[in-house]
């Protein structure tokens, strides 16, 4: 027990296995409304399979598996009162689900109610708590399908002062497509202003000496998952900086492209 806890925290400090594995979640979270084989994902990876699967399952400390169903559901969850008038159904298939049955049972499992029941109950609670100062998760989120929330700024100065405001001004935008280098955490972030310096610097110590960084830079903060379904140990944070779409990555800085889009932006 002791040997494997010790080369789980190897694997899990090697920076490059980390960018594969990152590599991988992106990879998933593009194509989420389709199946996946281990052979597709350990490419997307460049492991082997049996490799992969042990590397991905220290770094994520859950399986390969788990981690899809949960992504899946946890989409589905966030759509469901996202877009509360599009059909139950259509949600089923564009979260990979193969049948309505199989996606009310993993459902279930989950949060202990069916998808109706999930739909009925929070957007009444959603609907009892709003007013015009609302928050993120019950506002601007609400307001808009895609379930990636992001920060923008066009300086350093400015994303760090928005870091230290607590109430921002949240807006849902139309962006073009970005191509985005960042550097990911995967764990709680709230509150944790030295955890976003930390992220931040890392990205700027690559970036910079690669002439990344001109007064027209870009950064963005990428939240990939919504704290009112996702248990804190399981959020992902993506601190990020706009790049040419031929820019090369190395070590923990890893690549990738957001979609054109409506997005809640602060």
């Amino acid at each position: 027990m002791k040997n494997k806890k010790e080369n789980d925290n190897i694997i899990r400090l090697n920076p490059e296995y980390r960018a594969r594995i990152n590599r991988v979640l992106d990879y998933i979270e593009q194509n989420i409304d389709r199946e996946f084989t281990l052979d597709e994902l350990a490419q997307v990876s460049f492991f082997s399979k049996y490799h992969f699967h042990r590397i991905f399952s220290s770094i994520m400390n859950e399986t390969l598996f788990d981690f899809i169903q949960r992504t899946r559901v946890e989409k589905a969850a966030y759509l469901l009162l996202s877009d509360r008038d599009k059909p139950v159904t259509s949600i089923t298939y564009d979260c990979g689900f193969s049948s309505p049955s199989l996606f009310s049972r993993t459902f279930k499992k989950y949060f202990s109610m069916s998808p109706s029941e999930w739909r009925r109950e929070k957007s009444n609670r959603s609907q009892e708590n709003s007013n015009s100062d609302q928050s993120i998760s019950n506002n601007g989120k609400a307001k808009i399908f895609s379930p990636v929330y992001v920060e923008y700024s066009e300086n350093t100065n400015r994303w760090r002062f928005s870091m230290n405001t607590q109430q921002q001004t949240v807006e849902v935008k139309d962006l073009p497509e970005m191509t985005l280098a960042y550097v990911r955490h995967i764990g709680p972030y709230k509150g944790d202003a030295a955890l976003f310096e930390k992220l931040f610097g890392k990205l700027c110590g690559w970036a910079g000496p690669r002439n990344l960084i001109g007064k027209e830079a870009k950064f963005v903060v990428v939240y990939h998952d919504n704290p009112d379904i996702t248990e804190d140990n399981r959020l992902r944070i993506s601190v990020s900086l706009v790049v040419p779409p031929s820019t090369e990555v190395s070590g923990e800085t890893g690549k990738m492209t957001i979609p054109s889009g409506k997005y809640a932006v602060a």
